[in-house]
């Protein structure tokens, strides 16, 4: 039944013309499926109630408000109730979905409209864990395990996605993608956490450190612990000219907080039951991730899809693009050197892999 619904040759009853219009359509309704997402996700909230609403004045959209690029573009980016400015991202994401869905029937769809629609869907979840991972520096587990789960169901009813030739010798080629990518970019996490662990950061003299129930600050600068304190090792340590809490001061001694622990000097106390702490100081250390877990799962649900060559394929690439990015943002001064969404790279990676990456890495080996 599925080989003749997406049989080649019924397909081709229907002009070229007709299914690229077909695909980008539906690319934008995705894409307007995707902004949902991307905004309610990260934040605990249902994709699916309540409807689609104004987040400024809860005001429910009709469906003739909510036509995906065309009413962004006649309500000139402004909600119809209250006047509020809708994102450019909005049609953005809708433009770039449909995009990509007219691309994978111009590549992949020209030899299996299903592969087409599974390839279109991939790059769909990729696109949206990117928007969430540059915002909120974060990958929802909903979408990486469910993408990896998408991936070995999908290998299974179509081999070719794997390059294989029959349903088991796809699952186990899914299932082995899934494992490399993990394991890979797990030891990117491992060697990162090890080289690159611990960020010195040297402020001017006597420079007031402000340690809240939340986070740590300094002359305007912000970081939460829950962005610090990514295992239980982990450790802000700074040696203090003056600390004062809310009974006691101390005279040059050190500092070190832990999630479970805070030490000033040679007193230990628990971090709940400290909630302000001043300190003067010239140089403070923080914790840092190379990566996080979150780039384990998003990279395991690429290989579940595309497999264990693909894998190493994004890993360079995203590597050469992240760098290339990251060193041009730092130099223009757009960028922190301490934080850089590294999801975005991966996807891009994936994307060229799925767009001829494949056939360039199978010419080059050729030419050895």
């Amino acid at each position: 039944m599925l080989l003749r619904l997406f049989d080649p040759a019924a397909w081709s009853a229907a002009p070229f013309g007709f299914w690229c219009v077909v695909f980008f359509i539906l690319g934008s309704v995705v894409g307007s499926f995707l902004n949902v997402c991307i905004h309610r996700l990260p934040l605990g909230q249902s994709i699916v109630r309540p409807p689609s609403h104004c987040p400024h004045c809860h005001y429910l959209i009709p469906w003739y408000l909510n036509i995906p690029l065309v009413s962004w573009l006649c309500l000139r980016a402004k909600c119809r109730n209250c006047g509020a400015p809708i994102s450019a991202r909005y049609f953005i994401v809708e433009l770039l979905t449909g995009l990509l869905f007219l691309a994978c029937w111009l590549g992949p769809g020209r030899q299996s409209p299903f592969l087409a629609l599974i390839y279109a869907g991939f790059l769909a979840t990729l696109e949206a864990a990117s928007f969430i991972d540059l915002e909120h520096m974060i990958v929802p587990d909903e979408i990486t395990a469910g993408a990896m789960v998408a991936g070995v169901v999908c290998s299974g009813l179509a081999p070719r996605l794997q390059g294989a030739r029959s349903f088991a010798g796809a699952i186990v080629q899914s299932l082995v993608g899934m494992a490399a990518g993990a394991a890979v970019i797990y030891g990117v996490v491992r060697v990162g956490k090890w080289v690159f662990g611990r960020h010195k950061i040297a402020l001017p003299a006597d420079t007031l450190v402000l340690f809240t129930e939340t986070g740590v600050q300094w002359e305007g600068r912000q970081f939460p612990y829950e962005e610090l304190f990514y295992r239980s090792s982990d450790v802000i340590a700074l040696q203090g000219r003056r600390v004062e809490m809310a009974d006691r001061c101390y005279w040059d001694v050190p500092v070190r907080l832990s999630a479970s622990r805070l030490c000033v000097g040679r007193d230990e106390f628990r971090p709940e039951n400290v909630p302000c702490l001043e300190a003067v100081c010239s140089q403070i250390v923080l914790p840092r991730e190379a990566m996080g877990l979150g780039d384990v799962k998003f990279m395991a649900a690429i290989g579940a899809f595309l497999g264990w060559k693909a894998i190493l394929f994004c890993l360079m690439v995203s590597s050469f693009i992240g760098s290339v990015t990251g060193v041009t943002l730092i130099a223009l001064k757009k960028q922190s050197s301490t934080r850089l969404a590294y999801v975005p790279y991966l996807a891009l990676a994936a994307a060229l892999w799925v767009f001829g990456g494949r056939q360039l890495v199978a010419r080059w080996w050729q030419l050895r």
